[in-house]
């Protein structure tokens, strides 16, 4: 299947065109959860909402990214059986995203430049914890992941070498003592829900998850799946996100839900067995549709970062739409609009900062 423009090609794991969607969906469900509320949910819980807790709780795409990374580098360690140079490991996940992200602080530090510090300059390796020049505003916040995703690539090798020799009960053990850990702070803490959602403490079981996934689908799953086990996979999710919608909303003004203790490993198995079975679901999607996934999984690193910025925009220029009585199409026709200049602007950032990188790339196994 070929792409409208080149793909620099991994030394380290065959590619796969179905992880590629399951990123370009993580990516859009976070435009469209952004979107939403930028536009019209107000950030406020939608428990109304019935049937959309996809829309109103699409933060989860980036759960869906923390477990695809956490599948994907398993996958790698298995076929290398765990023979990972760490050092050109890390060289090359720097190459993946350090480029783009200097970028997105480059223009987060210019708009604050006013209130810019020297010791600022630290916030390149805590996006997500602090006061960090890129959370300041919208158009720049998305940049939070950045050093969670880093911070498990700074232990992954490790990780997936003890995995391999110890087998899965290495990371059950792991998820164990997290939970723990996140009861602990869970208590001290003042704002405990958010500080699950971002950070390393509350997300590093979501990659495990992923590994987990990986190292079960090397072992059990031999041959492909039928179509059922994606569609009741997709109904799992769905279900789920509803129920967070009514009594888990990580946009809950109570600063304290004790399900959060729990919420993140839940919507990481959920996301597993969605993995786990459009990875080696045996049917394939329309020709169209695979290859426009597959660009948008390409390009869904640029997507989920300068989506906010394309948001910004469109709430300066429109402010909240009311062109017809239902706010469900107006919703749809914003989300067109937004989706299609973000894509532009994706793509246009993957060729001129990510592609000359990611061509800098070599082989760690």
């Amino acid at each position: 299947m070929s792409l409208p423009f080149p793909v620099p090609p991994s030394n380290n794991l065959p590619w796969n065109p179905r992880l590629a969607h399951l990123r370009c969906l993580a990516a859009l469900l976070v435009l469209a959860f952004h979107t939403f509320h930028s536009f019209f949910g107000g950030w406020q819980p939608r428990p109304e909402a019935f049937g959309f807790g996809w829309l109103v709780e699409g933060h989860t795409g980036v759960s869906l990214f923390f477990v695809l990374s956490g599948y994907l580098f398993m996958s790698i360690a298995l076929r290398a059986e765990g023979a990972l140079d760490y050092r050109r490991f890390l060289r090359n996940r720097i190459l993946r995203i350090f480029p783009l992200f200097l970028v997105v602080f480059m223009v987060a530090v210019s708009v604050n430049r006013d209130a810019f510090r020297p010791q600022d300059i630290l916030y390149l390796f805590f996006s997500n914890i602090g006061d960090p020049p890129t959370s300041k505003q919208f158009m720049t916040g998305a940049a939070w992941t950045i050093s969670v995703e880093f911070g498990f690539y700074l232990i992954f090798p490790f990780l997936a070498r003890f995995a391999l020799a110890q087998g899965p009960t290495y990371l059950l053990r792991l998820i164990g003592l997290l939970l723990l850990f996140k009861l602990g702070a869970f208590l001290l803490s003042e704002r405990p829900t958010h500080m699950i959602y971002s950070t390393l403490l509350g997300r590093l079981d979501q990659f495990l998850v992923g590994m987990l996934a990986a190292q079960y689908a090397a072992t059990h799953i031999l041959r492909p799946v039928h179509g059922a086990w994606v569609t009741g996979a997709g109904l799992a999710m769905w279900m789920l996100l509803e129920l967070q919608k009514y009594w888990a909303s990580f946009l809950s003004p109570n600063p304290v839900q004790v399900a959060w203790l729990a919420w993140p490993t839940m919507e990481a198995l959920a996301w597993a067995l969605v993995i786990l079975s459009y990875a080696h679901w045996r049917g394939d999607l329309p020709g169209w549709l695979g290859r426009w996934l597959e660009r948008g999984g390409e390009i869904s690193f640029s997507l989920y970062l300068w989506h906010g910025l394309v948001i910004f925009l469109g709430t300066r220029l429109l402010s909240t739409p009311d062109w017809f009585a239902d706010w469900r199409l107006n919703a749809l026709l914003v989300g067109i609009g937004v989706l299609v200049m973000s894509w532009w602007v994706a793509g246009l950032s993957y060729r001129t900062i990510e592609a000359p990188f990611l061509e800098m790339r070599g082989q760690y196994v």
